[in-house]
């Protein structure tokens, strides 16, 4: 937790309500998002028991498993899922516009991507295991399946793997977007509680953040958010409910359970629309749009690898492709956080209390200043700032600004209050600076530790050619009869 938030926690338990910890919105809200809540049998991780979803408030589809332990139930379960979940998926695929690149050809993009609302982290996480448990499983043969089910699974370990990339929001919970932007008087850990969060953060009028998460805490009043349920609903309402439908299997035992379900759900249901319609009416940040191109870019990519008949994802990845991966979510972590930074002053203030940043005023300049001599002269501007801020940088630290995006400086050096920085890159070509380009005497300025700027993949060698020392080339995928056991499913 950082200064600013535990400051900001500390506000919100003294006033009784959520402080804004940022000013604009920093993931992008899909104009018509699927809402999903699913539930899941105690003590199983991967056994639905049902699932709420749409894209329609006043709409949602319930799906229900009346005895979680049949096998076959559980996949006609998944397979009324697909129905759901594929034609929203499928029908964003077919609009696409030509993306040009310099010095590479265009290349085709959709022109959105769908985007998976969950309640809570543990709804991320059982997204994931239920694409886990069904993208290997068969149309034919033994214990088949409808054909929607492995392309379901395949669809969900997609936007289970984009999750784990900071800034996507292809598939997102709403307590962690909401705690993104707001921060309560209460536990990081009682934020997960959906209802405990929304109660601080716009509290029914004449109550205080803190009673109104209080009364949140009642399972009675707002049952768990999923997909875990209320122990004492388990034993008193659906274990009996459960067992009577396996005593005698019909529409009347499976409807008795159904209505169980619906009763935990629908509040989550309200609940979730409540969050997005909050988010919604927060200004949206400029990184929120270039963060989304990369989910719809993920998105458009993975529909034409299915498209052309790519084998399910692997259960692990090898050790090229776990690498890549790595670096590719190391590279979005900084981006992610220079984005925020750059678009939100109050989340640049993290930045500065940590000493990674710093606002001052510009106390000398020297535009025209040049080094090297003869062809090889290079404009390189100094810049004296005088700062308040607790600055913690090393003279060589590369900076960025929010106020000239294409803008660098290298620190020079630290002292009495003073930086010095050197402006190495975005002042203009030639040894003349552009007009603006370099900050004058007397104008306000911030400097970051912090780029978004594109750099290159990391070297890797291909995956036929990874070393002994990392377990040789990975074996080539080859369907057998093995693929979809689990320990768990």
């Amino acid at each position: 937790m950082s200064t600013l938030s535990a400051l900001a926690r500390l506000r919100a338990l003294r006033e009784g309500r959520a402080q804004r910890l940022a000013t604009v919105r920093h993931c992008h809200l899909s104009d018509r998002p699927m809402v999903l809540i699913p539930l899941r049998l105690a003590g199983e991780a991967a056994a639905p028991l049902a699932a709420m979803a749409g894209t329609d408030p006043d709409h949602p589809r319930l799906l229900v498993v009346p005895q979680p332990r049949d096998r076959d139930l559980r996949f006609a379960f998944t397979a009324e899922l697909a129905e759901v979940v594929l034609p929203y998926v499928e029908g964003l695929q077919k609009a696409t516009e030509t993306v040009e690149r310099r010095g590479a050809e265009p290349y085709e993009r959709c022109v959105d991507a769908p985007q998976l609302l969950v309640p809570n982290p543990a709804g991320v996480t059982f997204v994931q295991l239920l694409g886990r448990s069904t993208r290997f499983r068969r149309a034919e043969g033994p214990y088949a399946v409808h054909p929607s089910v492995p392309v379901l699974g395949r669809w969900l370990t997609f936007f289970g793997r984009r999750a784990q990339y900071p800034g996507s929001v292809l598939l997102a919970a709403a307590t962690d977007l909401l705690s993104l932007h707001w921060a309560t008087g209460q536990s990081a850990l009682e934020d997960a509680n959906l209802a405990s969060l929304l109660g601080w953060i716009d509290p029914p009028p004449g109550m205080s953040g803190a009673s109104a998460a209080r009364e949140a805490e009642d399972p009675l009043v707002w049952p768990p958010a999923g997909p875990a349920t209320d122990p004492g609903f388990d034993a008193e309402v659906l274990a009996p409910a459960i067992r009577a439908y396996q005593e005698a299997p019909g529409e009347r035992a499976a409807a008795a359970v159904a209505a169980a379900v619906r009763s935990q759900l629908e509040p989550t249901w309200r609940l979730m629309w409540r969050a997005v319609d909050l988010l919604r009416a927060l200004p949206p940040g400029g990184g929120a749009a270039a963060r989304w191109e990369g989910d719809r870019t993920a998105f458009t990519a993975f529909a034409a690898q299915l498209a052309e008949g790519a084998p399910p994802q692997p259960r692990r990845d090898g050790a090229v492709a776990a690498a890549a991966r790595l670096a590719r979510m190391e590279r979005a972590r900084a981006v992610y956080d220079a984005q925020r930074a750059f678009d939100d002053p109050l989340v640049m203030a993290g930045h500065r209390l940590a000493g990674e940043a710093f606002t001052g005023t510009v106390v000398a300049a020297e535009p025209d200043r040049t080094e090297g001599e003869g062809r090889g002269r290079k404009l390189r501007p100094l810049l004296v700032v005088r700062t308040g801020d607790p600055v913690r940088l090393a003279a060589g630290a590369r900076l960025a600004t929010p106020a000239r995006r294409g803008q660098r400086a290298d620190v020079v050096d630290v002292a009495g209050g003073e930086v010095t920085l050197k402006i190495v890159k975005g002042m203009g070509r030639g040894t003349t600076a552009t007009p603006g380009a370099v900050p004058q005497v007397g104008e306000v300025v911030c400097y970051a530790a912090l780029t978004d700027e594109y750099q290159p993949p990391a070297a890797l060698p291909a995956p036929e050619e990874t070393p002994w020392t990392h377990g040789g080339p990975p074996p080539e995928y080859v369907p057998a009869e093995d693929d979809a056991e689990e320990d768990w499913s």
